[in-house]
């Protein structure tokens, strides 16, 4: 975990602290239902996460999943995220972002729109 100041027009990001994947034993997004950043990591104690955004919440639950699949191959908790867009073999995940999945759908949307106002032969 790191922390980032900001000192003028320089950035700095501070080690704060450590903490093997491993010992991760739940990742809670708090409610699946809104947009929020916020989030819990569960290992001996919890600690209260707030990512930057909704999006990269998402983004750091992917990679931890992932990474957890590839190297630990054990069970990893993730609870109160849209399952959907954490699983690489859903129908809706992207190797290319939130913003492709999006536009997916939205074209999705707008053919079934296109679709329900063609007049029946």
């Amino acid at each position: 975990m790191v922390k980032h100041l900001r000192t003028g027009l320089e950035d700095k990001y501070d080690i704060v602290e450590k903490w093997l994947l491993k010992d991760l034993e739940m990742i809670d997004g708090k409610e699946a239902d809104t947009d929020n950043p916020y989030f819990d990591m569960h290992f001996e104690k919890v600690y209260n996460l707030e990512a930057y955004s909704c999006a990269s919440k998402y983004a750091f639950a992917r990679t931890l999943n992932n990474l957890n699949e590839m190297y630990l191959k054990q069970d990893l908790k993730i609870v109160n995220f849209d399952i959907a867009y954490i699983n690489d073999n859903c129908f809706w995940s992207s190797n290319n972002g939130d913003c492709l999945v999006l536009m997916r759908i939205c074209f999705y949307a707008s053919n079934l729109l296109c679709l329900s106002l063609c007049p029946m032969p």
